[in-house]
């Protein structure tokens, strides 16, 4: 059984068009976030978006639905960051996804202050590296499980579960040493 606000192929439209609609309504949000994470700036995040739901236009009658909408359309995206980031994607660090700012520019100053009031949990997160990330994003942000994240990551399932398994560990050890800095500091 499938959780609830999870749909699956029979319940959008067979027509390419009308089906892209509702797919860009139903997971535009979370395609465009997707990439932000991934490319932590969000114009290119906005390009991907079109991209991903592109490809989704051109695939739709292809897809057979065997994994849900979200899980195909977050496939896609992840691909397709991968492929945008290519080497990139090992040095860089991903921004804060609940970040994007819908329809309105944000200015340099704003964008500044945001990044520095990312949460603590986050900056903790992002200190790890980027496979440990990935897991921990599609696992508790998404609500994806492993089966789902290996198959989105064309890595085995066990190897998606030792990934959460050592950045849960890594992210207790980076929280516990943010701690013990902020008590040495206090403490001075």
């Amino acid at each position: 059984m499938k959780p609830a606000g999870l749909k699956n192929k029979d319940n959008y439209s067979n027509d390419p068009a009308e089906a892209l609609e509702q797919l860009m309504d139903s997971y535009g949000t979370i395609v465009l976030r997707t990439a932000f994470f991934y490319m932590g700036d969000r114009h290119l995040a906005e390009d991907i978006s079109q991209e991903v739901f592109l490809r989704a236009y051109r695939n739709w009658p292809s897809f057979r639905g065997e994994s849900t909408v979200k899980t195909w359309l977050t496939t896609i995206t992840v691909n397709v960051c991968r492929d945008k980031m290519g080497v990139r994607m090992f040095t860089e660090q991903p921004t804060d996804p609940s970040r994007v700012d819908h329809g309105r520019t944000i200015s340099v100053e704003e964008e500044a202050l945001r990044r520095m009031e990312k949460s603590e949990v986050l900056q903790h997160v992002l200190r790890l590296p980027l496979p440990y990330q990935e897991a921990l994003y599609l696992y508790y942000y998404m609500d994806f499980s492993t089966s789902e994240i290996a198959k989105m990551t064309s890595s085995p399932e066990g190897t998606v579960r030792n990934r959460l398994y050592r950045a849960r560990e890594a992210l207790a050890r980076e929280m516990k040493k943010g701690e013990e800095t902020s008590s040495d500091r206090l403490g001075s």
